[in-house]
């Protein structure tokens, strides 16, 4: 069973930075393209970050280029997001997906972590 539990939220000043982790179970992590997308409240998804196998290309949203950094540890299957200089507007709940709509399907979701940024 193909299993993505998001890690790493919380509430932080705007400045402030978070890491977040994803913890893949379930499948060959290391042959995946992975992503992380955020839903704001009352807002749609927002693709943030994406990341080809191999830990190779990366690609970030505008809103978040300069401020986070998206990696993996296939050892670990565990995908992260570092996010800095966080802005009121990151407040989100960030998800971790299995694909990457860049190179091909995005087909499973983990159930998200809440990140608050206010001061």
């Amino acid at each position: 069973e193909v299993q993505l539990v998001e890690s790493g939220g919380g509430s932080v000043q705007p400045g402030g930075s978070l890491r977040l982790s994803c913890a893949a179970s379930g499948f060959n992590f290391r042959i995946y393209d992975m992503s992380w997308v955020r839903q704001a409240p009352g807002k749609g998804p927002e693709w943030v970050s994406s990341i080809r196998s191999g830990a190779g290309t990366t690609l970030y949203a505008d809103s978040v280029k300069g401020r986070f950094t998206i990696s993996r540890d296939d050892a670990e299957n565990t995908l992260y997001l570092q996010m800095n200089r966080l802005k009121p507007e990151d407040t989100a709940v960030y998800t971790c997906t299995r694909g990457a709509r860049a190179w091909g399907p995005e087909d499973y979701v983990g159930p998200g972590t809440q990140v608050t940024v206010s001061s």
